[in-house]
């Protein structure tokens, strides 16, 4: 049984099409699950809850903690340590493995390419909740009580990702509506994304690999990645219209921000859009012999579907 907390995100549905794709047993988890890829075991729980994340886990061989929280760093200071606990004593309960799906906010300001040997050093609220769940995980890994990894992933977009993508988002949507697209902080600085669909065979491959378990990853990301205006130009190009943007800058986002609460939170995690973005999956890519998806042909696939 492949039991996926936080079901019905973007990326917990590329994982639930590619175990079922794989011919896994699959159980899915949230507070208001619904079928993907024709699974039916939905179970409705809250992870914040001891009893409900344990019944949810029962009978589960391997997990997957995709869980997304509204963007709102008390709510993570609050939340996030909890439902790391509840997830960890259910899966040493039920005697399952787990893989959590994480981002790269308790890495802080890198000097470079992030890797699996990064420091944490975050520099944001969010960033330092992150590292400590992080720590947290693989201190029980490291003591011998649960079997776990962390797959990290880049910023992401690809089919799906209409609601969370910032390409997605500020540009593609931006640019069907005839409208200007947008970029966060400067143009001229690299800045990796993963592509939805790498993310979620990435982790399935993971769940499959006996020699993967008790270590961090990075999943399948493309490297180099462009900057701001290669990113624009690219898209612009596929869909057959001018490359039109404005960037927001801190003053911007801190105004836009008296008004929109997700707007400011998003100002203290202004430093990845105004220094290099690099993100290094090499360690994966060798391992699993696999390489990720072209910005290309990922910008393709994306029009495609959204």
């Amino acid at each position: 049984m492949y039991t996926i907390l936080g079901a019905g995100g973007v990326i917990a549905n590329e994982l639930a099409q590619e175990l079922v794709k794989n011919g896994k047993q699959v159980r899915l988890v949230s507070r208001s699950p619904q079928s993907t890829a024709g699974i039916t075991d939905l179970v409705a729980a809250d992870i914040t809850d001891a009893d409900q994340t344990r019944r949810a886990v029962a009978g589960s061989t391997v997990v997957f903690l995709t869980a997304g929280l509204k963007y709102d760093h008390k709510l993570w200071e609050t939340t996030w340590p909890r439902i790391m606990t509840n997830v960890i004593e259910a899966c040493k309960e039920a005697g399952a493995r787990l893989i959590f799906f994480d981002n790269v906010y308790s890495y802080g300001l890198v000097s470079g390419p992030m890797t699996e040997t990064t420091p944490y050093k975050p520099v944001s609220k969010k960033g330092k909740i992150r590292a400590a769940i992080a720590t947290q995980l693989m201190n029980e890994v490291k003591a011998g009580n649960i079997t776990a990894s962390i797959a990290r992933a880049a910023d992401f977009y690809g089919p799906g990702a209409d609601k969370t993508g910032f390409l997605n988002l500020l540009i593609i949507d931006k640019f069907r509506k005839n409208s200007t697209a947008m970029w966060l902080g400067k143009d001229n600085v690299t800045h990796s994304y993963t592509f939805t669909p790498d993310a979620g065979k990435g982790l399935y491959l993971l769940s499959q690999d006996e020699s993967s378990w008790n270590q961090v990853w990075h999943l399948p990301t493309t490297n180099p990645a462009p900057d701001g205006k290669g990113y624009m130009q690219l898209i612009a190009d596929q869909m057959g219209v001018k490359p039109r943007y404005m960037k927001l800058n801190g003053f911007l986002i801190g105004l836009t921000g008296l008004f929109d609460g997700t707007i400011r939170e998003l100002k203290e995690m202004l430093y990845q859009n105004n220094y290099p973005y690099i993100f290094d999956s090499s360690k994966f890519e060798n391992h699993f012999k696999v390489k990720p998806t072209s910005y290309e042909e990922g910008i393709r696939q994306t029009l495609q579907i959204q």
